[in-house]
């Protein structure tokens, strides 16, 4: 994967079909949100810190770049920002490595747009080594291509990872349905022109223009996203 943003596909915005659909992972697919915070604040106890609980809406659905340096200036820890993101991948690679919950509706979700045949891709600020790994648990069969944070210039809240997935699929953004968890993946996704549906898990996400929130990815199913976009109309 490029880290640049190549030309929209050939598909085109006429009518009013679902062209893909565009998925978040952590805290959206998988209930994995809660396991990155348990280990900053592992790493940073051992390093003889304390973390504000509130900073967690801080460091939440961004970058590893934006959650690891805001966590070293709060802190004032003594640790460089390539030595820590080791110590969060390698820690979130052992949690995983035990325990992977899905969120509920998310196995139903995937397996009902692949029977459909749907174009999937797996958007996330993650780093490559962690999407392989959970891939495995998801299935890879799912996605058509997926985007991690460490492979394009500017991650989310950006919106090059929604607009490379769209070209990726040969999709018009604005037939895109982005499905996300956080303030800053819906912000990536609205500046790349998709329609959102928002699952909080950490924090509220307020419904908006091309924003619809919902409580669960039970909630959520084709026949909900087509209807997305016939809204638009």
């Amino acid at each position: 994967m490029t880290s640049t943003v190549p030309a929209l596909g050939t598909r085109t915005a006429e009518g009013s079909a679902l062209q893909a659909v565009l998925l978040d992972m952590d805290g959206t697919l998988v209930d994995t949100e809660g396991f990155w915070w348990d280990v900053e604040v592992e790493i940073f106890r051992t390093l003889g810190h304390t973390l504000d609980d509130s900073w967690r809406q801080v460091v939440v659905g961004g970058p590893m770049s934006r959650s690891a340096n805001f966590l070293i200036e709060a802190t004032g820890a003594d640790i460089t920002f390539d030595e820590l993101s080791v110590l969060l991948n390698d820690g979130f690679e052992r949690r995983i490595g035990v325990a992977l919950p899905l969120m509920p509706g998310a196995s139903r979700l995937l397996a009902e747009l692949a029977a459909h045949k749907i174009p999937t891709a797996l958007v996330s600020a993650s780093h490559r080594r962690i999407i392989d790994r959970i891939l495995a648990s998801l299935g890879p069969q799912y996605f058509a291509l997926t985007v991690a944070g460490d492979e394009v210039e500017r991650t989310k809240p950006f919106p090059d990872p929604y607009l490379l997935a769209a070209a990726g699929l040969g999709a018009d953004p604005a037939r895109c349905a982005v499905i996300e968890d956080t303030a800053t993946g819906v912000a990536a996704a609205e500046a790349a022109g998709c329609q959102v549906v928002a699952v909080p898990s950490v924090a509220p996400i307020a419904a908006a223009a091309r924003r619809t929130v919902v409580t669960s990815l039970e909630e959520v199913d084709l026949a909900f996203l087509r209807g997305l976009m016939t809204e638009m109309r």
